[in-house]
């Protein structure tokens, strides 16, 4: 009976020398990776399929490396991010031999054979390239570390307040969680405890303007599910201002200001006033309509709504104005006064002065007959023949009206405007420097 099992310890014994002769025959020098990683990783002594065997929770190290920014346009919520993802943990399972000659291992081959995180992206949009062995690399080190990063292109869909734009500063959010892992078994955290990305000194730019970032754990918010480990990474972009101004605002402005013009042309010069007003209202609806092809298709557009309504209705006010002008111009006037040739009835008074300077009021006198007189009280009728009859104080004339309605209006539609500018421009800055202090 001793001696089967004498002959059973004996096989073990001489099996277990074989592994460990050709254990350290494997890692002696000029032994390839692959052949290194060949032995680490047979099905015998290694399985992929379970975690690591650490005696607390794996704890897997994260950082992130910005590469590239862009943007389709800049009335766009959609924003491509080009970064290095890079994970780090530990394994005891693939440590080998000091009698290497290699640092580390690389493994991109093994990639398929290594336990990895399944680190799971949330709340990023699309990614815009598959993952491909060429955008990612895994390296073992000695002591069983092992470093896996990976490149990756993300389309994130972000968030803006459109009911400022395009004074808002679109915010995009995405995290990282592992998508079977609780957090008893894996636990993420920043490398270094990094509360900001870490941009590449190539970082390269396309209709992205970067302003912030940020990370951190997730909160309640971003979390997907409680239970799990998670990473938030917070980016907030601004717009080019100076793009809005030079397209939307400062021709705004200048088309405005341009239906102002009229008010110094004279009152009756009607081909001019309308081609001005006419031609400055068209340009305005087509530079509008242009810009607003190209925005998101959103009903909360506050900002521009409003200042493309202002705008067209000065434009469209000063054109008013001209045919009230023009209507109240050519009206007749309301009393019988007759003007002598040369005289011009917008400066000439209702009441004539004599040689002396002194203002004789124009009377009706019964020995004029039929026909109105164009004499005074002084001249030219007696006291006892005529009876005086004060004239009471006519309206002025309609030309008069006219050009002191031009006159209010230079004056008026040009404060106006200029108190819009202000106070639209002061409360969405203000309304925006108020958002990036949250």
């Amino acid at each position: 009976m001793g001696q089967p099992w004498m002959l059973v310890r004996a096989a073990a014994i001489l099996l277990v020398t074989r592994q460990t002769l050709a254990l350290s025959d494997i890692f002696e020098d000029g032994k390839s990776d692959k052949e290194i990683l060949d032995n680490l990783l047979r099905a015998t002594r290694y399985d992929k399929r379970l975690l690591p065997p650490v005696q607390e929770t794996v704890k897997v190290d994260v950082s992130v490396l910005l590469l590239s920014l862009a943007s389709p346009d800049e009335s766009s919520l959609k924003y491509e991010v080009e970064f290095l993802l890079q994970q780090q943990w530990f394994d005891p399972r693939l440590k080998y031999s000091n009698q290497s000659r290699y640092d580390f291992l690389n493994a991109i081959h093994h990639h398929n054979d290594i336990w990895l995180p399944d680190t799971y992206f949330i709340m990023h949009g699309d990614f815009k390239d598959p993952l491909i062995p060429m955008h990612f690399s895994l390296r073992i080190y000695r002591n069983g570390t092992v470093f896996y990063s990976m490149r990756r292109h993300l389309i994130l869909s972000c968030q803006g307040h459109l009911n400022i734009f395009p004074f808002d500063d679109p915010e995009c959010s995405f995290s990282l969680e592992s998508i079977s892992y609780e957090m008893k078994s894996i636990k993420y955290v920043w490398k270094n405890d990094e509360d900001v990305l870490k941009k590449s000194s190539s970082l390269a730019t396309l209709n992205a303007y970067l302003i912030k970032n940020q990370t951190s754990e997730c909160n309640q918010k971003n979390n997907w599910r409680g239970n799990y480990s998670c990473l938030g990474v917070r980016l907030i972009f601004t717009r080019d201002r100076a793009f809005y101004f030079t397209t939307v605002f400062i021709p705004g402005i200048i088309l405005v200001t341009s239906s102002f013009i009229t008010f110094w042309l004279e009152w009756n010069a009607v081909p001019a006033r309308v081609m001005i007003g006419v031609t400055t209202m068209l340009n305005f609806f087509t530079t509008s309509n242009g810009f607003r092809s190209t925005l998101p298709v959103v009903s909360n557009l506050t900002a521009m709504n409003v200042w493309d309504g202002v705008c067209m209705c000065f434009i469209y006010a000063s054109l008013l104005e001209f045919v009230c002008v023009n209507y109240v111009g050519r009206k007749r006037p309301l009393h019988n006064v007759v003007y002598r040739p040369g005289e011009n009835p917008v400066i000439q008074g209702d009441k004539k002065r004599d040689s002396t300077g002194v203002a004789n009021e124009i009377v009706s006198c019964t020995n004029c007959g039929p026909n109105p007189c164009t004499h005074t009280a002084n001249n030219g009728c007696a006291a006892e023949s005529c009876l005086l009859q004060v004239r009471k104080k006519e309206p002025p004339h309609p030309i008069r009206v006219a050009k002191t309605i031009d006159v209010i209006a230079r004056i008026t539609f040009p404060t106006a405007f200029a108190v819009f500018l202000i106070f639209f421009f002061y409360h969405y800055s203000s309304y925006t420097h108020s958002d990036s202090h949250k």
